[in-house]
C-alpha cells in the first residue's frame, strides 16, 4: 500500500510509550497497535485528530505516500 504510518517514529521523537498514547486518545492497545505496524485499512479523522493533538504534530506526520515501485516501473 503505498501510504505509510509513521507512527512508530512520531511516538519515538515524542518518547511516547503505545500505552500512554493509548490512554490519551482513548483508543484500545490493539487497535492502535494495528494503526501503528501499518496493518489498518482506513482512520477516522477523529482518531488522526486525537493523536496528533497527543503527539503535537500534524497529519503528514502521521501519514506519508510513496509511490508505489510498480507504477514507477512501468512509466
Amino acid at each position: 500500500m503505498p501510504i505509510i504510518v509513521n507512527l512508530d517514529v512520531m511516538m519515538a521523537r515524542r518518547k511516547m510509550s503505545l500505552n500512554e498514547l493509548s490512554g490519551k486518545v482513548d483508543l484500545t492497545l490493539s487497535n492502535l497497535s494495528i494503526l501503528k505496524t501499518g496493518k489498518a485499512k482506513a482512520i477516522r479523522f477523529t482518531t488522526l485528530e486525537a493523536i496528533c493533538n497527543a503527539l503535537d504534530c500534524q497529519p503528514g506526520d502521521i501519514l506519508e505516500y510513496r509511490e508505489n515501485d510498480n507504477k514507477k516501473a512501468i512509466s
